[in-house]
């Protein structure tokens, strides 16, 4: 099983640039026809979209250059590279609602694309034929995963967008703001509330509390703190929210059914179910004074449960939690595939860029040549709200195109 341990290693220590070898894309043509949402109003179209709604066809020429699919504007800090990225993309702009339909055929195409590497595969080689055909083999499955990579983010940024929530852009230092602060987004932290159930809201306030320390509720007060920090962080958030999103689903079945498990031992912590190895090891990032800066590192070890066990507030779902075994918590807080987590490196190093980490020889990680970011403690709070929804979006995206393409390991 793959597990969700980004932060032993450097936040974003993996490369952004893609093969130039190209994956089998499908073109839309008027011969390539899929079925417009029946929510969304028939509109005219730019890449030869033969759209089928409850009324009428209506057929656009098709371009056929792959340059005139690369986006004028970004919706997202992660630039999509690949030729079905760029399209996806261009649909993210002007017709996000059409993702899920384009990505639909995209998902086909792979499939078909391994069922037939598959049979071809059963035939018979020998020698140096054989060589030849595991190494392109090789290269068309790295292909294949990369561009399953850039579905699965195409359709959280479309999930975002559905929400009315623009994602925060990559953070640029120094700032155009003139006080230099890097959080001149808006702060829609309603929106993204709303996003989650009132007992995984509850959940959330306390990983803010943790992280925010007794300064949770203030928002206009600036900190100068770590950018490598803030990134590790955001990662981490985003691997609670995956966990959180999980353990919330299983806990809204259960409660719809009457089932939830009666007689919970509430002494036990998440902590000491899981082990030493995933408890993270901070109390706040911005410390009791604004602009002091934490020496203690942000997160050690694995996923970080950001909290959850620390007591802060009394929750139904914390509670529903602790009558877990250790073994199933463990499972729980894991990312299945590998594919979700360079999602979250790749979209982590995009907003932060990639940060320069030294290892001493003593084994130690020397941060020193770190650059510090002035930021809003409500701007911090936004991110953080962000990284958990992204990665709630996350679980849900991989579990459907999962039940499409599968490519999660059982």
């Amino acid at each position: 099983m793959q597990t969700s341990t980004l932060l032993g290693s450097s936040i974003g220590a993996v490369s952004g640039s893609f093969s130039p070898c190209r994956p089998h894309f499908v073109p839309f043509t008027t011969k390539s026809c899929f079925k417009y949402p029946p929510h969304s109003k028939s509109k005219s179209l730019r890449w030869g979209l033969c759209v089928e709604s409850k009324r009428r066809y209506s057929a656009i020429k098709a371009s056929s250059s792959f340059d005139s699919l690369r986006p004028a504007a970004s919706v997202a800090p992660l630039q999509l590279e690949s030729p079905i990225g760029q399209f996806l993309s261009q649909i993210l702009i002007s017709h996000p609602h059409l993702v899920p339909a384009a990505v639909e055929q995209q998902l086909e195409q792979l499939q078909i694309d391994r069922d037939t590497e598959k049979h071809n595969e059963d035939a018979s080689k020998t020698g140096t034929d054989l060589v030849l055909y595991r190494r392109i083999a090789e290269v068309k499955h790295n292909e294949r995963r990369r561009t399953l990579e850039e579905i699965l983010y195409a359709l959280i940024v479309q999930k975002f967008m559905d929400a009315n929530v623009s994602l925060v852009p990559a953070l640029s230092v120094p700032s155009s703001d003139p006080s230099g602060r890097v959080d001149t987004w808006p702060h829609q932290d309603e929106k993204l509330e709303k996003l989650h159930s009132h007992e995984a809201n509850e959940m959330i306030q306390n990983h803010l509390t943790f992280i925010l320390g007794n300064r949770s509720s203030d928002s206009s007060s600036v900190a100068e703190v770590s950018k490598l920090k803030v990134g590790q962080v955001y990662a981490a958030s985003v691997m609670y929210g995956y966990f959180l999103k999980r353990i919330d689903q299983r806990f809204q079945l259960e409660k719809t059914m009457k089932i939830l498990p009666g007689g919970i031992d509430e002494e036990r912590s998440i902590e000491q179910m899981i082990g030493d190895d995933t408890r993270p090891n901070v109390n706040n990032v911005v410390g009791d004074s604004v602009g002091s800066v934490q020496p203690r590192p942000v997160w050690s070890g694995g996923m970080g449960l950001g909290g959850i066990g620390e007591g802060i507030r009394p929750s139904r779902l914390k509670t529903y939690v602790m009558s877990f075994d250790a073994e199933t918590l463990q499972r729980y807080a894991t990312i299945r595939s590998k594919e979700a987590i360079d999602i979250v490196e790749k979209h982590t190093e995009a907003l932060f860029g990639k940060p320069e980490i030294v290892i001493s020889p003593e084994g130690r990680v020397d941060s020193s040549d770190d650059e510090n970011i002035k930021i809003s403690l409500g701007g911090l709070r936004r991110l953080v709200l962000e990284a958990v929804t992204f990665g709630a979006f996350l679980w849900d995206i991989e579990s459907h195109v999962d039940s499409r393409y599968h490519f999660v390991a059982n």
